[in-house]
């Protein structure tokens, strides 16, 4: 972890939220709140109900119940659209449009929502590709690069906007360590350097420990949230077996 301290003003709030789908509640009563400039991590096994806290998050779903708010806005359908230009999204793929370059997925946002004019434009997708350590890869196509490349050109698209939040699905998946590690890095350091503000669904533990300042874990089988705090206490000083054995890789005292 770097040693940058996220302020305490909530950017995101969720109060006593009920999560799922019509007629299909996976989650009760969940509350938290995640503060500006933190790496904060959605964890839990699967099916737990994580990625649907997500699709809440960023306005994919509405909430079965409760209140969630972002920058002192609560998500409805009056206020989607606005709240939509201020989160940023990496899903998991990546989701790069393999017809287009990475310049043009970076500039796609900018054309639709913003602005700038279009040397403008270019030039802040230019910058953005640059943060991510991928100028020289602007007039590449999705299908020439690695796949840690493609999460790096997802994340400078997320960013395009100046978002409120940046949400990352699963953003280590399918990638070796070294890749990994070198994905945690980026993320810390656009928090470093440009305060930013990420939410995060994963289930690698040294991605969790490398990045994140707090965490909240889901259980599926008690279908609420179970624990929220820093990863290294929620390891070493929580009573519920479950965590434990979840930051102990599955095994408590041994066993």
């Amino acid at each position: 972890m770097d040693a940058v301290k996220p302020s305490d003003e909530p950017v995101i709030r969720l109060e006593h939220v009920e999560a799922g789908y019509p007629g299909r509640t996976i989650l009760r009563d969940v509350t938290f709140d995640v503060r500006r400039g933190e790496i904060f991590a959605l964890l839990g096994g699967s099916g737990c109900g994580k990625s649907t806290i997500l699709k809440h998050m960023i306005g994919l779903n509405p909430v079965l119940g409760g209140r969630l708010t972002l920058a002192g806005q609560e998500w409805t359908r009056k206020t989607r659209a606005s709240l939509c230009r201020k989160i940023g999204v990496m899903y998991q793929s990546g989701a790069l449009f393999g017809s287009m370059t990475c310049l043009e997925n970076v500039l796609l946002p900018l054309e639709e929502f913003s602005r700038l004019g279009r040397t403008a434009r270019r030039a802040r997708a230019l910058e953005l590709l640059a943060d991510v350590e991928l100028a020289d890869a602007a007039d590449r196509m999705p299908g020439e690069i690695s796949g840690g490349m493609k999460k790096r050109v997802a994340i400078a698209r997320a960013m395009a906007l100046e978002p409120e939040v940046v949400f990352l699905d699963e953003p280590s998946a399918g990638l070796d360590p070294i890749t990994s590690a070198a994905l945690d890095g980026l993320i810390l350091r656009l928090r470093r350097e440009k305060g930013m503000t990420f939410v995060v669904v994963t289930h690698e533990l040294p991605s969790v420990f490398a990045i994140a300042d707090r965490c909240a874990m889901f259980d599926k089988a008690r279908g609420r949230m179970i624990a929220l705090g820093a990863p290294a206490a929620l390891r070493d000083g929580s009573r519920d077996d479950f965590v434990r054995k979840f930051f102990g890789r599955g095994t408590v005292n041994g066993k």
